[in-house]
Formats: structure tokens, sequence, C-alpha cells
């Protein structure tokens, strides 16, 4: 696959969350508290949330007793977020073209969304809307692998391993400096049936065809009622990869 290749499907799939947003609110889970700990700057106010999707890190942003301003490019899931938080600020606009005025925030957090952006761009501009001092901090929560069960059920999914592989080393660029990493691992109950919600709300899931995403998810089924029936209890594990740079 050429760039331009790649760059199309990153495109389109990228697109795809408006059609899922309520899968997309169900299934998706939160970020340890540890994480945002590390992700937020000391004495930060005023935060943005780039990407926000939903609204699933707005609002434990906002249960921090912080001013969250939140971006989403997605109508469907500027959709879902009003529903969820009604009394929040929030805008239509992406990480290349970001609708604020210079120095506003004292940080940016980028929730499963930085692998979506063109880093040349979208570095520069949300370099513009920090004030002095302020961080960029990046947060993914991607299946542990290292756990048996769920390294078998990536092995099985066809896309399951590539969506997050920037999460690992992120590119964010000029004008901010060396980018640092920590991960956060927990877990946390699940059922079957929201294995497979969270299945479908991953983009590359979205975007297959109707006998496709049937395909996948009937394998997710069998794997998720094998490890029930072995365990007699069903657990997801997560690491959640987090970055932070500050302006160099």
């Amino acid at each position: 696959m050429d760039h331009d290749e790649r760059g199309a499907r990153r495109a389109s799939q990228g697109r795809s969350f408006g059609a899922a947003a309520a899968v997309y609110e169900r299934a998706r889970p939160g970020y340890p508290d540890e994480a945002l700990d590390w992700v937020l700057p000391p004495g930060a106010r005023r935060v943005l949330d780039l990407g926000a999707g939903t609204g699933k890190l707005t609002r434990q942003l906002v249960a921090r007793g912080l001013e969250v301003v939140a971006v989403e490019p997605t109508a469907g899931m500027r959709e879902q977020f009003r529903a969820v938080l009604p009394g929040v600020e929030l805008l239509e606009g992406t990480g290349e073209e970001v609708p604020l005025p210079d120095g506003d925030v004292d940080a940016v957090l980028v929730a499963q969304a930085w692998h979506w952006v063109d880093p040349e761009r979208a570095a520069p501009e949300v370099a513009r809307v920090l004030r002095p001092g302020g961080w960029l901090g990046l947060l993914w929560n991607v299946r542990d692998p290292s756990v048996d069960w769920v390294a078998q059920l990536d092995r099985t999914l066809p896309g399951a391993g590539e969506e997050h592989l920037g999460s690992l080393a992120p590119r964010v660029g000029p004008p901010f400096g060396p980018v640092e990493r920590y991960d956060v691992r927990w877990s946390r109950p699940t059922t079957v049936e929201a294995l497979l919600e969270l299945t479908a709300s991953r983009s590359w899931v979205i975007t297959l065809d109707e006998d496709g995403r049937r395909e996948v998810l009937e394998d997710v089924r069998r794997q998720a009622e094998a490890r029930l029936r072995s365990a007699g209890s069903l657990e997801m594990p997560y690491v959640t990869r987090c970055s932070r740079t500050r302006v160099a």
C-alpha cells in the first residue's frame, strides 16, 4: 500500500466514527486517574480536549474541576457529546485547524486521536493555542497484548494490531521538544456483548463490508465465550499509553 492509499484509508477510517457514535459512547472505556495525573501540567486550569469524540475524557476533566473546551470534527460524535455534556463548550474543528485564539489553554489533551492528525500541521497549531509552559498530552487505551488470551484475540483480527501502532512512539515534531512516555496498566470487568460492541467501535471494523464485519464479530464472540468458560469471568486488561511534550 503506497503513501496515498494509506492516507486515503486513514481519512476514511477517521470519518467513520460518526456513523457509530452511539456504539463508541457505550463501549469505549475512560482513562485511569494515574494517566491523567501524568499528562496534565501542575496548576493547569483551562484545558482543550482535542478530538473529544463523545466526551469520554472531557467528563473526567470536568470532574476534576477544570475549565474544559472540546473540539471534535465529526457531527455524529458532537451530537452524542452534547447529549452527555450539554454545559461544556464544544466546537467543530481539527488538530490542523483549532478554532481557539493564541495562548488560550494550559494544556491540550488528545485521547485516541493523535494518529488521525497530520503532525506537521497539527503540532504548530497546538503550540499556537498553548500558553507559555503548556503541555501537549496524548493518551491511548490499548488492549494489553502481554495477556495470552488478548494476544490470541489480536492475532485473529486483521487490523487490530495496527490501529494504535503510533501510540508506542508518537510523532509530534517542531516546535515541540522530546516526547516523554509512560504506561499505566489496568483492567475492567466486561461481558461478551460489551466486548463485541468494543470491537464494533473500531475504525477498521466500522469500514468493513457487512460480511466482513459479521465474520470479525463472530470470531470475537467465539473467543470471548471460550475465555469465559475457561476463566469463569471476563476481564479486559488495558495499557494506557501516555505521552507528553512541551514547546522546545
